[in-house]
C-alpha cells in the first residue's frame, strides 16, 4: 500500500510539471507572435488641407431643351425622325396637312382684294362729291357721306388684310421645324394620325450643356455660393462611374413649400475628348465644396468605433497601440473620406482600416524591410504623403 500511494503522488507531481510546461510553451508562442504588414498598411499622421462641403445628388438634364407641339389640328405627315436623330435649328422635321389652311388663306386673300375695289369706289364718290360741293351743286352733308363711306371701306379692307395674316400664319404653322438643333429624345406621335391643338410630337435636347438640380435644407444653404465647385461622380453602368466638374451658376431665390428646402442649379463642365458620355437622366452624386481646413486628418476608415470611444491603431516600437481621438470636421481628400483628429502626434503611424483590429501590445513587422529601427515603422513608409500601395491583409506568423 505504501508503493502504490507512492507511486500515485509521483505520478501527480509529473503530470503537474508537464502542465506548467505546457501552459510556459503556449505562453512562449504567444509572446513570439508576430504580425507582419506590408508598407501600405500604414500611414503617416500628417496636417493636410481638407475639402468642405456638402454631399449632392440628382439626375442631369439638360439646359436647353424643346418639345415640338401641333399648333394647328390635323393629319400628321413627313414625320421621318426618330429617337437618337440629330436635327438643326430651323429644320423641317413634320407638316400638317396643308389643303384646308390653303384654301382658307385663298378665301382670305380673296376677301382682301374684294375689299380693296371697294375703297375705290368709295374713293372715286368722295372726289366727285368733293368737286360738286365745290360748285354749289350737293351739300356738305352729302359730301361727310361720302367721307364716312370711304372710311369705312378703308377699315373693312384692312380688316381683311389681318383675316388674310391670321389665315397665313396658321398655314405657316402646318410646319413643324425644329427650335434648337441637338438630339431627339423621344417621338411622341406617328405619321398618319389626327392631331389636336397642343400635342406633343417630339422632344429635342441639346447635350452641349447639362445641369444638375440638388436641394439643400435651409442650414445647408446659408453655405451656398454662385460660382462654388463640386466634383461629381456619374454612373455609367455595371458599377463603372465618371469624375466631372460642375459649378453653381444659379441658386433659387425662394424655398420650396412644404420642406423649406433651396434649389441650386450645378451646371457641369463640358467634357474634353475622350472624355465620358453624358446623357440626360444620369444619375450623378458628389461633394459641394464650401470652404477648406488644415489640420493633422486621417482617412474615415484608419478610426476604429468598436470601443466606447473612437480610437486609431498606431506602430510604436513594433507594437501596437491604441490612441484614442477627437473627431473634427469631415472632409474630401484625392476623392475619398477623411477626418480632422486630434490624439496623435504628427508623423505618428497609423494602420490603415484595411488591416483589421489587432490587440493592442501585438509585434507587428513589415515585410521587406531587413532591420527596423527604433521607433516602429517610420522607414517603411514615408512620411510625406499617404501610401498608394495597396493595402495587404496583415498576417500572423
Amino acid at each position: 500500500m505504501l508503493a502504490a500511494l507512492t507511486a500515485g503522488v509521483l505520478r501527480a507531481l509529473a503530470a503537474r510539471k508537464a502542465q506548467q510546461a505546457a501552459v510556459t510553451a503556449a505562453a512562449s508562442q504567444a509572446q513570439a507572435l508576430v504580425v507582419e504588414l506590408a508598407p501600405g498598411d500604414v500611414l503617416a499622421a500628417q496636417t493636410r488641407e481638407l475639402h468642405l462641403g456638402l454631399p449632392v445628388s440628382g439626375a442631369l438634364r439638360a439646359i436647353h431643351s424643346a418639345f415640338i407641339r401641333t399648333r394647328v389640328p390635323g393629319e400628321l405627315q413627313d414625320l421621318k425622325v426618330r429617337e437618337g436623330d440629330a436635327v438643326q435649328a430651323g429644320q423641317v422635321l413634320a407638316r400638317i396637312e396643308v389643303t384646308e389652311f390653303q384654301f382658307r388663306l385663298r378665301q382670305a386673300q380673296d376677301q382682301a382684294e374684294s375689299a380693296k375695289a371697294q375703297i375705290d369706289i368709295a374713293q372715286r364718290q368722295y372726289n366727285n362729291n368733293k368737286a360738286l360741293v365745290a360748285q354749289g351743286f350737293i351739300s356738305q352733308t352729302a359730301l361727310d357721306t361720302s367721307q364716312a363711306t370711304l372710311n369705312s371701306a378703308i377699315s373693312t379692307y384692312r380688316a381683311a388684310q389681318a383675316a388674310a395674316e391670321v389665315s397665313r400664319k396658321a398655314y405657316d404653322d402646318t410646319v413643324l421645324k425644329a427650335p434648337i438643333s441637338g438630339l431627339v429624345a423621344q417621338r411622341l406621335a406617328q405619321p398618319g394620325e389626327r392631331l389636336p391643338i397642343d400635342t406633343r410630337v417630339l422632344e429635342i435636347v441639346d447635350l452641349s450643356q447639362l445641369e444638375l438640380e440638388a436641394t439643400f435644407s435651409p442650414a445647408e444653404s446659408l453655405a451656398l455660393r454662385v460660382g462654388q465647385r463640386a466634383r461629381l461622380s456619374i454612373e455609367q453602368g455595371q458599377g463603372a462611374s465618371q469624375t466631372v466638374g460642375a459649378t453653381v451658376s444659379r441658386i433659387n431665390p425662394s424655398t420650396q413649400a412644404g420642406s423649406r428646402s433651396v434649389v441650386a442649379y450645378l451646371t457641369l463642365d463640358k467634357p474634353g475628348p475622350g472624355g465620358p458620355v453624358l446623357r440626360q437622366g444620369l444619375f450623378a452624386q458628389g461633394l459641394l465644396e464650401t470652404d477648406k481646413v488644415r489640420s493633422i486628418a486621417l482617412p474615415l476608415s484608419a478610426v476604429r468605433t468598436d470601443k466606447p470611444r473612437p480610437y486609431v491603431q498606431v506602430v510604436e516600437q513594433d507594437t501596437v497601440r491604441h490612441r484614442p481621438v477627437q473627431l473634427g470636421q469631415r472632409g474630401e481628400l484625392d476623392q475619398s473620406p477623411w477626418v480632422a483628429v486630434q490624439g496623435v502626434n504628427e508623423g505618428a503611424q497609423v494602420l490603415q482600416g484595411a488591416v483589421g483590429p489587432l490587440r493592442e501590445g501585438t509585434a507587428v513587422r513589415f515585410t521587406g524591410v531587413a532591420a527596423t529601427p527604433a521607433g516602429g515603422a517610420a522607414s517603411a513608409t514615408p512620411a510625406g504623403s499617404p501610401s498608394t500601395a495597396s493595402p495587404t491583409p496583415a498576417t500572423a506568423r
